[in-house]
């Protein structure tokens, strides 16, 4: 395992909170997955992207999110991870119906199945129970 200091620690306790508020238990489910095989990397998920990304001035947490799913969608590969920031853009107070909308503008930059798929992963998370 590797060392940790105080700018680390101060990058996990940020990061930390970040997720929670964003992410709520689906993203600290995430991080806990990784605890027998690579607790690093799930240290390293929490002081990066919401230590140190999520936590920056100059964006507001509805704006991530909305390029969060625009990217996964895009990529067309990261249905998970994709449903994880479908609930977050939710959380944060983005309507089922921006979110359709951003899915269905991946239509013109990444493809019809991209934003089809987009779509199916937003009907599961929609129709899961309140989180």
């Amino acid at each position: 395992m590797t060392q940790v200091n105080a700018t680390d620690d101060a990058r996990f306790e940020r990061g930390a909170a970040a997720l929670s508020r964003i992410d709520g238990e689906a993203g600290q489910k995430v991080v806990d997955s990784l605890a027998d095989i690579a607790p690093d990397f799930g240290r390293m998920l929490i002081e990066f992207p919401f230590g140190d990304i999520y936590t920056r001035p100059g964006l507001d947490l509805r704006a991530r999110e909305i390029a969060t799913i625009a990217a996964l969608a895009a990529l067309g590969n990261a249905a998970p991870q994709l449903k994880v920031h479908i609930q977050a853009g939710l959380n944060v107070g983005l309507s089922q119906q921006e979110i359709v909308e951003i899915l269905m503008q991946m239509a013109v930059y990444a493809g019809f199945p991209a934003a089809l798929n987009g779509l199916f992963a937003a009907r599961e998370v929609f129709a899961a129970p309140a989180r």
